[in-house]
């Protein structure tokens, strides 16, 4: 019955949100978008973490792409601990790459090869977009296990709150999206 349990359950273009008793300090506060779910596990990218002093000119330069404009002035993201070496670019549907974009579910799209980047540095590629280095994964029930035991809430992301300006208040917007006050709830999680 694994099938039919994760056929009414798809969370693919769903968010994550983080509880505030999650143990694991990687996830602490993170809004997490699933790119891919099915009965194997499920792949995400988390949206809310900037890699502390990496703007995206460093990886520009490291990957010899030249880049054009105020492109270069974006944040990384930490899209979690699985090929932290690797990237990712989570984007708006308005763009799809010639060798490689996964459609999500209408409203975003990932791509991981570097045309996309090379398309952003020269300021031709989605609308919105945000790169992330590594990715976030779970197998066979992992994640189903981490939402029956409290640490996930689900809720339906938005491009404005994914492609948030200030990832600071992405954890909050996504918590009142679903009608709670991010204050009350760490109250009652003992945090302050």
């Amino acid at each position: 019955m694994t099938d039919s349990t994760n056929a009414e359950m798809d969370l693919t273009g769903k968010i994550l949100i983080a509880m505030p008793g999650m143990g694991d300090p990687r996830f602490a506060h993170s809004v997490v978008l699933l790119c891919a779910y099915s009965e194997d596990g499920a792949m995400g990218l988390i949206v809310n973490k900037s890699v502390e002093g990496m703007a995206l000119a460093e990886l520009f330069e490291q990957l010899e792409i030249e880049a054009k404009g105020e492109s270069g002035t974006r944040d990384v993201f930490f899209g979690g601990p699985v090929e932290t070496g690797r990237g990712f670019v989570l984007h708006t549907p308005d763009y799809r790459s010639e060798l490689s974009t996964l459609d999500i579910d209408g409203r975003f799209a990932m791509t991981a090869t570097q045309d996309v980047l090379e398309e952003i540095a020269e300021g031709r590629g989605p609308s919105g977009a945000l790169v992330a280095l590594g990715y976030s994964g779970w197998g066979p029930g992992q994640l189903e296990a981490e939402i029956a035991d409290n640490g996930w809430l689900i809720a339906e992301p938005t491009q404005a709150l994914v492609f948030h300006e200030d990832p600071a208040n992405v954890w909050p917007e996504a918590l009142k999206s679903l009608g709670i006050d991010p204050i009350t709830l760490s109250a009652t999680a003992g945090h302050a």
